[in-house]
């Protein structure tokens, strides 16, 4: 080895060895945890307890359907497991197509197409349309995608401040070329649900391209039935997830034609991985027949039931329990698991540290019963939590004052 290589290497170990002390001292230092779980009942591997988890995104439980488990199944014995490449070379295959068919159905537009991820999804539609001279107008509580395919594009993003419609006016008056607004429909950390009616008629006004993000938009609102005289005559992308609703893995973009055509010529996350993989499309497409049953009705309403027990009036499934103190949070989160509940601990760096709820349809009466026992448990001492915050229960969760995504 030269020593100018040698130079190099020792010198990457020492950055890599500062930064991850940085992390530990600040006590940011992550590791996955490992459930063995099917559904919200299982294992952490760690220590061997057995707890109910309240951190899935599998908010129907369709992960775990027999129909769309067969449909994995039967797209594995067709196709094999992967999809071996990219869309626009060998990685097309008619599950593809049946599934954007059938999503575009289901939003009610012209064209859909798939993503590996709806991470990737944002990243292709906001990198695709943000050209040099277009203004990026992104709500501050936006998603880690969200924020990431602004950075990937060549616009200038503006950010408003949360759900603050008077902001977001002046941003757009301000913007000199074409304009592009995209906000979450329901907030990641807070669940909160941005005014999309007043976003839609802002843009409206001034021209604008609008993404919405509604991979969280479970219980509603529903952009394609709720909001459907409000969207009209507004140029309209809608990104979601085969993940959250459907139980599968993979993103999607709807819109028109021409829109969606373009976007998959220009959309890297798109042109440049491989394609989404067969049993994936396939267990999303059975996913989304089962909602248009009535089963898929009980199940969006067995979770809305869920909602209105655990935080009464709350408008989605992300229950945010603000503490604001790191310690605190870490140390609810430990009790919670001592009671069999698994809530992890979210710090934002911005001291808003919350325990993130997340519920189910998945979840039993009995499991939403055991939450409410062990956050009734946990002490609510100033030594352990802040004075002014309170489990949900009966009334209003506590009020969240959210920080920014990472």
């Amino acid at each position: 080895m030269s020593v100018e290589a040698s130079t190099t290497t020792s010198l990457w170990s020492s950055l890599v060895q500062a930064r991850g002390r940085r992390l530990e001292a600040g006590g940011w230092w992550r590791a996955p945890v490992t459930f063995d779980g099917r559904g919200p009942e299982g294992l952490l591997t760690e220590d061997g307890r057995k707890v109910v988890t309240f951190a899935s995104d599998d908010y129907l439980g369709l992960s775990r359907h027999p129909a769309v488990v067969a449909a994995a199944h039967e797209a594995i014995d067709r196709w094999g497991t992967g999809s071996g490449g990219s869309r626009l070379v060998t990685g097309s295959r008619p599950v593809h197509e049946e599934l954007e068919h059938a999503l575009a159905t289901w939003t009610g537009t012209e064209r859909a197409a798939v993503f590996p991820t709806g991470y990737a999804a944002n990243l292709g539609v906001l990198s695709a349309f943000g050209d040099s001279g277009v203004r990026i107008c992104s709500d501050e509580h936006n998603h880690a995608s969200i924020i990431d395919g602004g950075r990937l594009s060549h616009a200038e993003v503006a950010v408003y401040r949360h759900r603050d419609l008077e902001h977001l006016e002046d941003l757009l008056s301000e913007a000199t070329g074409p304009a592009l607004v995209v906000t979450d429909v329901v907030f990641p950390m807070n669940g909160d649900v941005a005014p999309v009616k007043d976003i839609a008629a802002a843009c409206r006004r001034h021209g604008a391209l609008l993404v919405l993000d509604e991979g969280r938009a479970v219980v509603g609102p529903d952009v394609g039935t709720d909001l459907s005289t409000d969207l009209a005559d507004v140029d309209l992308l809608r990104v979601g997830t085969l993940s959250k609703t459907l139980g599968s893995l993979g993103g999607f973009v709807a819109g028109r034609r021409a829109f969606i055509d373009l976007l998959v010529h220009r959309a890297s996350s798109y042109v440049f991985t491989t394609a989404p993989t067969p049993p994936d499309c396939a267990a999303a497409l059975a996913a989304l027949r089962l909602l248009s049953t009535p089963e898929g009705e009980r199940l969006r309403t067995r979770l809305a039931n869920h909602i209105e027990h655990v935080a009464p009036g709350h408008p989605s499934q992300i229950i945010p329990i603000v503490l604001g103190d790191d310690e605190q949070v870490l140390a609810a989160s430990s009790a919670l698991q001592e009671h069999g509940v698994w809530v992890p601990a979210v710090r934002p760096r911005t001291g808003t540290a919350r325990l993130r709820v997340t519920l189910s349809a998945a979840h039993s009466s009995e499991h939403i019963t055991l939450l409410l026992d062990a956050l009734a448990s946990v002490p609510s001492s100033p030594d352990t939590l802040s004075e002014d915050v309170s489990f949900p229960g009966p009334g209003p969760i506590p009020s969240a004052v959210p920080g920014r995504t990472s």
